[in-house]
């Protein structure tokens, strides 16, 4: 290694991952934007993540896109369960790439989250009457008390939807996207089948760890049957529930264990979602643990996300080999240029855009 190289801040340290070389630790966490119809992006999104990429980050998530119709969260959610979808995704992924940043995408379904409404509308289910569609969820258990209950999803349809998220991913191949990230936490639907909180059945994808994993390793399996190494699969899990009975950072540690055996890259570190009883000690790096722990106990790349703010913090979780990557959320919302005020901070070159270098 030459001098200049073991002075570099581990921030801005390269790493590869399958087929790709991140050119930094940060990666924009994918954010929800409600500001799509009929899942379709927009000229939101293509400002939105492309100033991220401006900004310096090494790869950029999509918000959420859902496999199927009825998988978003509220009907102003991203898509990507039709071919119509792929044009406006692939001029983002394209601008993505042309500034330096890989495009990522995240494929999710809302399960009993969905037909809700966007946050500044209040968050609330939408009745069919209303707009609305039927949820869907391992159990016939609604999310919030009062609200209409789910259908329990057949086993048919389990296996369905193991197709929908193989044929999301053919979808996005074809936008250009470089990385794939399958969304099991926050509650969603994956989620829902790995938490005995939320998943009741007395088949084979309920009761013990075995059969509630069972849903995720089999999306993972079609997922990899589209999109063979080296690819880089992400998978972004909730490490625990924050509830007594629920999902824990044990079943996480070797829930990893078997991703990892199924080809996935990395797992992206978040926590909660699944219960309104969860009782989170919120604080700068509150998962950073979650993700150091799977990391040395499961030896797989991890992703550290959740209040996560300045450089100095930042550099110091990659330093000191709690996670291998940063994803940062709210931080790239008020600063989409947070690599570049980083790089400054912490004494690295930053490299902007050269329609920008007058400024740095």
């Amino acid at each position: 290694m030459t001098s200049a190289a073991a002075d570099q801040p581990h921030l801005f340290s390269p790493i590869e991952i399958g087929s790709v070389t991140l050119k930094n630790r940060i990666l924009v966490s994918p954010m929800c934007q409600y500001s799509s119809a009929d899942g379709f992006a927009t000229d939101w999104h293509l400002v939105h993540l492309g100033s991220r990429a401006v900004g310096g980050a090494a790869l950029i998530f999509t918000e959420a896109a859902a496999v199927e119709a009825r998988g978003r969260i509220s009907p102003q959610d991203l898509g990507i369960w039709k071919d119509e979808h792929v044009p406006a995704l692939a001029r983002i992924a394209e601008f993505l790439e042309k500034n330096g940043a890989l495009p990522g995408i995240q494929l999710a379904h809302a399960g009993r989250k969905a037909s809700t409404q966007a946050p500044w509308l209040g968050n609330r289910q939408i009745l069919g009457k209303d707009g609305g569609w039927q949820a869907v969820a391992p159990s016939a258990l609604p999310f919030r008390p009062g609200d209409e209950p789910p259908a329990a999803l057949p086993k048919s349809e389990i296996e369905a939807m193991t197709e929908a998220f193989a044929a999301a991913v053919k979808r996005s191949q074809a936008a250009g996207f470089r990385v794939i990230e399958i969304h099991a936490a926050h509650g969603y639907l994956l989620h829902e089948f790995l938490s005995p909180l939320s998943n009741q059945r007395d088949d084979e994808y309920g009761g013990s760890f075995d059969n509630r994993i069972r849903f995720l390793c089999e999306t993972v399996q079609a997922v990899r049957a589209e999109w063979p190494g080296p690819h880089p699969l992400f998978v972004r899990i909730s490490c625990t529930d924050w509830v007594e009975g629920g999902w824990t950072i044990d079943d996480s540690v070797n829930l990893a264990l078997r991703l990892k055996e199924l080809g996935v890259d990395l797992i992206d570190c978040s926590s909660g979602g699944s219960s309104l009883q969860q009782q989170i000690p919120v604080g700068p790096g509150y998962q950073v643990p979650f993700a150091c722990r799977i990391k040395q106990e499961a030896q797989i790349r991890t992703g550290a996300v959740g209040l996560i703010t300045t450089a100095q913090q930042a550099d110091g979780i990659v330093s000191r080999g709690e996670a291998d990557v940063v994803l940062l959320a709210r931080e790239m919302l008020r600063d989409p240029y947070f690599p570049l005020h980083a790089a400054t901070t912490l004494g690295h070159n930053a490299e902007p855009p050269v329609q920008y270098a007058r400024a740095y």
